[in-house]
């Protein structure tokens, strides 16, 4: 291991091990360093200063999220899954992002509630604090392979219901139709990234120490009224964003 990695892997002390081996893998493959196979066990264990069971372990891991693959007597691989490019505009739609790239696309309800807007998603929504927003839990897979988890608000008393209009179709575009908002345009966006939080490992079956990029946004109706706040996130090893 050089001077450098050492001093990065002491900078980060409290974090296991195996889980810093993971991301500093994560980083070779997108730099392309590691195309197609890892080396040996006991080369990455000499690189990053560690046993082989620790290197086994944040090996497991991946393989477990999808990033890389083990053949029994051949080694490990980089699995070459293609990213879906979802891309992000005026007019953001999930299903009409990735319509050339999937053949199935789906929205599920995880859960909902009604509670008291805070200061930032008043402000987002145009609502003073304390006024009820409808929070809205959902996860949007392609091919069957988990994509992105959101988390929504929309004015409780305006959409009374979208929930299941929502269960119903998968789809808030189609949801909006329910309550007359015909169409509706992305008004802004903030891009982000960072590691998954357990919820997010859970529900997009990724592995301890997964990136997730962040887009934050505002959706307006023609009116140029909000109509929803969001903070999606998005697997990074599954989507890349492309911002307009």
């Amino acid at each position: 291991m050089t001077i450098e990695a050492e001093k990065l892997m002491e900078r980060r002390h409290g974090i296991a091990l195996w889980r810093q081996i993971a991301d500093q893998i994560r980083l070779a493959i997108g730099t392309g360093e590691f195309v197609e196979k890892l080396p040996p066990e006991m080369a990455l264990a000499e690189r990053f200063g560690v046993n082989r069971h620790t290197v086994r372990g944040a090996i497991a891991a991946l393989v477990q999220e999808g990033v890389l693959r083990a053949e029994q007597g051949r080694g490990t691989f980089v699995e070459n899954r293609k990213r879906f490019a979802y891309p992000i505009g005026v007019r953001t739609r999930f299903s009409e992002g990735l319509k050339d790239q999937a053949r199935e696309r789906r929205g599920s309800l995880l859960g909902h509630s009604v509670e008291a807007a805070d200061a930032r998603i008043g402000a987002a929504l145009g609502l003073d604090v304390g006024t009820p927003v409808l929070r809205l839990e959902t996860l949007s897979e392609a091919d069957g392979r988990p994509v992105s988890r959101a988390t929504s608000f929309f004015d409780a008393a305006r959409f009374d219901g979208l929930e299941k209009a929502y269960a119903a179709s998968g789809s808030i575009t189609a949801a909006f139709r329910d309550f007359g908002v015909s169409d509706y345009f992305r008004r802004s966006t903030n891009v982000s990234a960072r590691h998954a939080t357990a919820s997010d490992l859970a529900d997009l079956r990724l592995s301890p120490g997964a990136i997730v990029l962040v887009t934050t946004y505002v959706n307006v109706d023609l009116d140029e009224a909000p109509v929803q706040y969001s903070e999606t996130r998005f697997a990074a090893d599954r989507v890349e964003l492309s911002v307009a």
